[in-house]
């Protein structure tokens, strides 16, 4: 058996994004760190079988090839460049804690203009107002999400997919590979703690900007509606892009999350290799978590956030009234929740009863392995702080 190496296996997989994009302008390099760190985190840890080689290695590609398309498009269209991204609405929050279902929602308002499915995974052409939801990129780009059924039957009833569904902006920071989907895909200890405590996040969070200026280009709305957890652990770099940003932070018991989180990776890994165990992806999230938690306390003890810049929702009020939760945000943040936008809330809510659970299975706290009181104990300062309550955990 031949074995390449981490070296060679970027390059090849370089190689094949330049082809498949027709372009070799990669603008900034700032993508090298973390894709070398990524690839050799895979061969050192994930024990990848062949599915999961292949979904790697198409994941490098189509990240890589998106970069360079993105990259083209905006030298011949330099009217891109002076795209202005004011104000943004930013969801955080730990994994599992409404921000799902709050995005999808507050992206009915037609005010709002969320990053959806179809257009992060195939962004060029730039997406265009007038065939924005008939674009044919949306039944390819759907194809590949009823493909993940068939592969992991009941995983869409557990985290809905959809082409024409909004998602996470985390998507855009893979292509920079400053991204925590990689580490929630793949076992790659050496690159989480990369990504978490030595990256610096400011390349993916200025690749982010250029990724929006793109996609709004043509096809506007008076603000962007972004989510993804991951900005819990990257809120300066977030707020030094983008010091206007309204940030929502949504909060649940962390030890309720850590289980949660460690069922919707466990969908994800067994696919991709042969020795999954479900305890060493709690003991990951038994230790990012916390620090993710402990980032947001420090901004909030810091000042990071001026006055009305910052809104917190807890897990508990979206699930016992959501619309109330949607409305009490528009309040403070000083925006008018028209009856247009309820109405299409309440049409979205009623045909996306969301998380199901479908045929996954679901891990108890006590499956993780981990301690309930020590990391009780470590997560005691956040919920006292926000006024977290402790959720029964089986």
């Amino acid at each position: 058996m031949t074995v390449i190496t981490t070296a060679e296996r970027r390059d090849r997989l370089v190689a094949a994004a330049i082809e498949s994009a027709g372009h070799d302008d990669f603008g900034s390099d700032s993508w090298h760190e973390g894709l070398d760190i990524y690839l050799e985190s895979l061969a050192e840890s994930a024990r990848l079988n062949e599915i999961g080689v292949g979904v790697a290695d198409d994941g490098i590609v189509g990240d890589l090839a998106n970069r360079l398309r993105i990259e083209a498009w905006r030298a011949e269209h330099p009217e891109v460049a002076a795209q202005e991204v004011r104000r943004p609405i930013v969801i955080v929050g730990q994994p599992r804690t409404g921000t799902t279902i709050l995005h999808d929602l507050m992206a009915q308002d037609p005010a709002n203009r969320a990053p959806i499915s179809w257009e992060l995974e195939r962004p060029v052409p730039a997406p265009r107002t007038e065939t924005f939801w008939t674009d044919p990129r949306i039944d390819e780009c759907q194809a590949g999400f009823d493909l993940v059924e068939s592969f992991i039957p009941g995983f869409t009833a557990f985290h809905e997919l959809g082409a024409r569904l909004a998602q996470e902006d985390v998507r855009i920071f893979t292509s920079d590979f400053r991204s925590m989907q990689h580490s929630l895909q793949f076992e790659v200890p050496a690159y989480n703690r990369w990504l978490l405590h030595e990256a610096d996040m400011a390349p993916a969070y200025r690749w982010h900007r250029r990724f929006l200026q793109h996609l709004q280009s043509e096809h506007h709305a008076e603000r962007w509606l972004l989510k993804s957890p991951a900005h819990l652990w990257a809120l300066p770099a977030l707020l030094a892009e983008y010091p206007d940003a309204v940030v929502i932070q949504t909060h649940r018991d962390p030890l309720k999350v850590i289980a949660s989180i460690s069922a919707l990776g466990a969908s994800l890994r067994e696919m991709t290799t042969d020795h999954f165990e479900v305890t060493r992806l709690a003991e990951q999230y038994g230790d990012d978590i916390p620090v993710g938690l402990d980032r947001a306390l420090q901004a909030r003890r810091d000042g990071l956030f001026g006055p009305g810049q910052v809104v917190d929702v807890r897990y508990q009020d979206i699930r016992h009234d959501l619309i109330g939760a949607v409305g009490r945000i528009y309040d403070e943040i000083g925006l008018e929740l028209t009856a247009e936008a309820e109405s299409r809330m309440r049409a979205f809510l009623a045909a996306h009863p969301g998380d199901q659970g479908g045929s996954l299975k679901r891990y108890s706290f006590s499956e993780t392995g981990l301690d309930e009181n020590v990391l009780r104990e470590r997560v005691r300062e956040y919920q006292e702080y926000f006024e977290v309550e402790s959720e029964p955990l089986g």
